[in-house]
């Protein structure tokens, strides 16, 4: 499975910044300290995934909304509601928020802090997180396939890949 991670999927893969909604399958490489939020909805086979950058937009306009956890949490949430999703129905999935490199202070560690917001947010929407694969010291790329319950599936630098 390791050597054919991203080869046998039609997955449309998620740049930084970048997010997508529909049931089709969705990937996104290299995150680090940014984090893919998936947001998924079992009963209607969707879902979204949102390669975030940073914890907040500070309210500044922004043409990548999913660049930030505030923006692509509601960019996520008002594509799906659009196509029939409930909050009620929704759950969320975290992968990422790793801290690549050593600091003496939490300020710069944008990976915890990216988790931290991601995860204010979704309680303040009363989201619940059905899964998470967040910190450590290595990167990690992921799959998410709506139309298959929403299998997760996650690969980590450090070569374990495992469904989430």
């Amino acid at each position: 499975m390791e050597k054919r991670f991203f080869v046998e999927e039609n997955a449309v893969v998620i740049g930084i910044g970048d997010y997508r909604v529909g049931s089709f399958p969705m990937a996104t490489v290299g995150l680090g300290s940014c984090v893919a939020l998936i947001l998924h909805d079992a009963r209607r086979s969707v879902g979204g995934l949102a390669h975030i950058m940073l914890p907040e937009s500070r309210g500044s306009p922004t043409d990548r909304p999913g660049k930030f956890a505030d923006t692509a949490l509601c960019a996520l949430l008002g594509e799906m509601e659009a196509l029939g999703c409930t909050r009620g129905s929704i759950v969320a999935r975290l992968v990422g928020g790793a801290s690549m490199f050593e600091y003496s202070g939490t300020s710069l560690n944008i990976g915890e802090r990216n988790v931290e917001a991601i995860r204010s947010l979704l309680q303040g929407r009363r989201l619940r997180i059905d899964a998470e694969e967040t910190g450590g010291k290595f990167g990690r790329s992921v799959i998410y396939r709506p139309a298959e319950g929403g299998r997760t599936t996650v690969k980590r630098a450090d070569g374990i890949c495992f469904d989430l």
